[in-house]
């Protein structure tokens, strides 16, 4: 199993769970420099392509779209990711009767990450109603971009970036003091919340970003809505017949690969969006 894996384990409470630049630094400085330099190469080209083939709004908003719903599921590689797939599961062997059995634990989890998406999201909004309504595209797609930029760097070991989080996990231990149900919605809104536990993608700063500069309670909370979507869906694989080990060894093996992933698209991203905006 992957070091994050077994040192979120062993976590409790506020423990220090490292992000995925102290894992980056495992990784080859000069394949993760050649990643990079692909990753902003692409971005260039194809922001100049964008500029000249659609409007810059519709390509900014394709953009979000990708980093809502990859970085949701990028989160799935987090210490609460393999948490709740490794205890959100259907009790005893797998059979259409304990999968039934199961449901409502998958609903009920769906339903608290709903739930976070409202509270976070309508907290975003009315702040970024208050403070950022009248800021123009331009300037917001920017900082966002530069923030892209950054956390992409991050991601890939070359620059150290702020990480503010609480770096802990769901509670274990709910899983002895309630049913399965319930469990599922006090996962589901602690990620849901998405800074009440800890996320392993910067993506999400990112979405956050949009839902304030967006100026509107509604938009900020589907906005939040849409990266919890990508969040929630993982755990719909306890529908199928697989192993926990299985699920666990999979996230363990691919685990790298979601760091690279991640910085990748926030590097071609932002340049990108920097490179329509100045053309």
């Amino acid at each position: 199993m992957g070091t994050y894996h077994q040192s979120a384990q062993q976590a409790a409470g506020v423990a220090c769970v490292p992000d995925a630049y102290s894992f980056s630094e495992s990784q080859s400085p000069r394949a993760r420099f050649l990643l990079m330099v692909s990753a902003l190469i692409i971005g260039v080209v194809g922001g100049g392509v964008l500029q000249h083939a659609v409007p810059a709004q519709d390509a900014f908003t394709g953009m979000f779209l990708i980093i809502a719903l990859v970085g949701g599921f990028l989160s799935t590689w987090s210490p609460c990711g393999y948490s709740s797939l490794s205890l959100l599961r259907p009790a005893g062997k797998y059979s259409a009767r304990s999968v039934l059995r199961w449901a409502p634990t998958f609903f009920t989890h769906a339903v608290g990450y709903a739930v976070g998406a409202v509270v976070l999201g309508g907290m975003l909004g009315a702040a970024g109603w208050l403070l950022f309504r009248n800021v123009p595209l331009q300037y917001s797609v920017g900082i966002l971009a530069v923030l892209g930029l950054g956390y992409g760097a991050h991601q890939l070991g070359f620059l150290r970036m702020p990480y503010p989080q609480r770096r802990a996990q769901v509670p274990h231990d709910a899983r002895f003091r309630f049913r399965s149900s319930v469990i599922g919605l006090l996962y589901g809104f602690s990620l849901g919340m998405n800074y009440l536990t800890y996320v392993q993608t910067p993506m999400l700063y990112i979405v956050t970003g949009v839902a304030l500069f967006v100026g509107d309670i509604k938009t900020a909370i589907a906005v939040i809505a849409l990266f919890n979507i990508g969040r929630c869906l993982p755990v719909a694989v306890n529908f199928l017949p697989v192993k926990d080990q299985s699920v666990q060894a999979w996230l363990a093996r691919w685990q790298e690969s979601a760091v690279e992933v991640d910085g990748f698209l926030l590097l071609s991203l932002g340049a990108a969006a920097l490179t329509m905006l100045a053309l």
